[in-house]
């Protein structure tokens, strides 16, 4: 196989530019998702069926579509309600963010009903309210044993980045698409994603486990 360099140093100024792409829509989907996420999951956790079951329903929809349908739904059917051009960027912000919202809403709710029951009566025995003892007692409890599981999924969202390339947004992926299309060869730009997808990902498994050990000793 001849496996031609030159095509990988032509893109990479276009790589580069991509793969800073990739990092922002995936650091603005985490917050957003993870925002959302815990409003979901609190909501989710409501006594009041009339107000738990929306929540059911929105976390059921995005864990149980595929991604790749969600986003040509919002690029193609909800975005342009709001914005025309429609931006693929936003567009793909948009569903990653509401994607990951629903898994994180999960993780916010299995962690804090891993929290024995005894705290929150502790906490508002000393005076503060359901949303005080939530935010000071139970939540900084629960998210020690959720970083795991968000680090998992932040991991996940970084390689579902990928799939916006699909509606021209000028990520990583989309410039791999591109060098194929151009010189119809598949091992120089693939391959190179692939690996800066692997770079990545390693340095923010890194960085997760770091944090996790932070926590750990605290």
């Amino acid at each position: 196989m001849n496996f031609r360099f030159d095509i990988i140093i032509e893109y990479l100024p276009l790589f580069l530019k991509g793969t800073l792409l990739t990092l922002g829509i995936s650091l603005s989907a985490v917050i957003i998702g993870t925002v959302l996420g815990l409003l979901i999951g609190i909501g989710k956790m409501s006594k009041n069926r009339a107000v738990r079951i929306p929540f059911i329903c929105y976390i059921d929809f995005f864990r149980g579509t595929p991604m790749l349908v969600q986003i040509f739904l919002i690029h193609f059917c909800v975005m342009p309600i709001f914005m025309q051009p429609v931006n693929p960027i936003v567009s793909g912000i948009t569903a990653l963010s509401l994607n990951s919202a629903a898994y994180i809403a999960e993780i916010f709710r299995a962690g804090i009903q891993s929290i024995d029951k005894g705290q929150m009566e502790a906490a508002r025995s000393l005076g503060l309210t359901h949303a005080q003892a939530m935010r000071h007692v139970i939540i900084p409890q629960a998210f020690k044993r959720m970083i795991p599981a968000l680090g998992n999924e932040f991991i996940t969202l970084l390689k579902d980045s990928s799939l916006a390339a699909i509606i021209a947004a000028p990520e990583l992926m989309y410039w791999g698409r591109a060098v194929q299309g151009e010189y119809m060869r598949v091992w120089e730009p693939y391959i190179t994603v692939a690996l800066i997808y692997l770079i990545l990902t390693l340095c923010l498994t890194q960085i997760l486990n770091y944090v996790e050990r932070r926590f750990i000793k605290q």
